[in-house]
């Protein structure tokens, strides 16, 4: 099932590349790889073209990226048959009802995806995480900060919202500043990326 109303427009973004689709993982993502800071299995939420997602795939990890847009993971699935990248799988999927994939993960990456929901979908999306992260695991996410001043793109995250989106079954242990890349002329703008252990 896909879990954005069609009138947002995501599957008919990758008709062409849009902005968030740098063809490569974001360095944010590459430093928390370079880190060790994903342990498999991993869900990468909001995968778009996979790129984050091939990334822990190179290094080993078992990781599953999951889209709401058919046409996104048919071009992930390309991408991981061409670079003979095995450990990576991709489905159309809800993230809203992740209990539906009958698997659970140690690791969740979210990059690009929170900053898209509306204040009503933000519990629903999180009360779904926590049903596939195994309590102890983390989610890394990164998301649009509302320090950016660019009018384009999609609405701003404030630190507190993150915080109170994740306050029951989850424990905030980092939220700092960073950089969501683009494709676009004005290039990188301002985001947040947090840490977020699963407690319950």
């Amino acid at each position: 099932m896909v879990s954005y109303p069609a009138d947002r427009g995501f599957d008919d973004s990758y008709l062409g590349v849009p902005p968030w689709d740098i063809g490569r993982p974001q360095r944010e993502v590459e430093a928390l790889i370079a880190a060790g800071r994903f342990e498999g299995p991993v869900l990468d939420a909001g995968c778009g073209t996979g790129e984050n997602a091939l990334a822990m795939a190179r290094q080993g990890e078992a990781v599953l990226g999951i889209d709401a847009s058919p046409r996104a993971i048919g071009k992930a699935i390309d991408k991981a048959r061409e670079r003979g990248l095995e450990r990576a799988e991709f489905l159309v999927a809800d993230v809203f009802a992740l209990e539906g994939l009958g698997r659970t993960f140690d690791s969740a990456l979210d990059c690009g995806l929170f900053h898209v929901f509306d204040d009503h979908e933000r519990p629903v999306y999180a009360a779904s995480l926590a049903g596939v992260v195994n309590p102890g695991g983390t989610l890394h996410l990164l998301c649009f900060s509302e320090r950016e001043p660019l009018k384009w793109g999609p609405r701003r995250v404030t630190e507190a919202e993150i915080r109170a989106t994740f306050d029951d079954g989850w424990s905030v242990t980092e939220i700092v500043p960073a950089v969501f890349e683009t494709n676009r002329d004005e290039g990188d703008v301002r985001a947040w990326r947090a840490t977020i252990r699963r407690t319950g």
